[in-house]
């Protein structure tokens, strides 16, 4: 059993998507403190997993992809609300109804790229990682794999404002040197990707 240092959680609002908490928790002098949790769990599932040590679910995918044919990195550029501004990223979604990892990774890939799922590279991927644990307890499976096939904007939802982007490693180096909004995440891949080209994925 882990050391559980919350105490109690109260609602102060929940939405379709995500909610945010009020926590009790014991810092490490034994006094009482508060925080605020943003979560897409609900205040049952997070009672389980801070109160009952239940492990909780993951919340989504992230997805590194490398286009075998083109040999290029996959990048989306989307407009996101919280920032008023379109931003590079990775490929993500989230999981549906706990199905698997892969299930998702091939629906959301396809949904905000066209693109076809062909191999993921399990060594190179991580079941579960915070994106940013001073306010969320947000999961992702951080995913590595190979795909092919065509850019689409077919199969994107209504409220979706993606252009998906193919990038050799050559323009990763360009990339990295511009004064672009970036996500952390593809950030890092970018960098690596710069610097090793094809060898991140293979």
């Amino acid at each position: 059993m882990k050391n559980n240092k919350i105490k109690e959680i109260k609602t102060l609002v929940e939405t379709k998507f995500v909610g945010l908490f009020e926590v009790k928790y014991k810092n490490k002098l034994g006094n009482d403190r508060t925080w605020m949790v943003a979560s897409r769990k609900s205040k049952e599932e997070l009672g389980e997993i801070y109160l009952n040590d239940k492990e909780g679910e993951i919340d989504a995918v992230v997805i590194a992809a490398y286009h075998k044919g083109y040999d290029k990195l996959v990048l989306i550029k989307q407009f996101r609300v919280p920032i008023n501004n379109y931003i590079y990223e990775l490929p993500a979604g989230l999981i549906d109804n706990k199905e698997d990892i892969e299930t998702t990774v091939r629906r959301e890939l396809k949904e905000e790229t066209g693109l076809n799922l062909l191999k993921i590279n399990n060594i190179k991927s991580k079941d579960k990682i915070y994106l940013s644990p001073g306010m969320t307890d947000e999961s992702v499976a951080f995913v590595n794999c190979i795909c092919d096939g065509e850019i689409s904007k077919e199969y994107l939802e209504d409220d979706e404002d993606i252009e998906a982007i193919l990038v050799s490693q050559n323009d990763a180096c360009k990339m990295l040197e511009e004064n672009e909004e970036i996500d952390i995440k593809a950030f890092l891949i970018l960098q690596m990707f710069a610097e090793i080209g094809e060898k991140l994925f293979l």
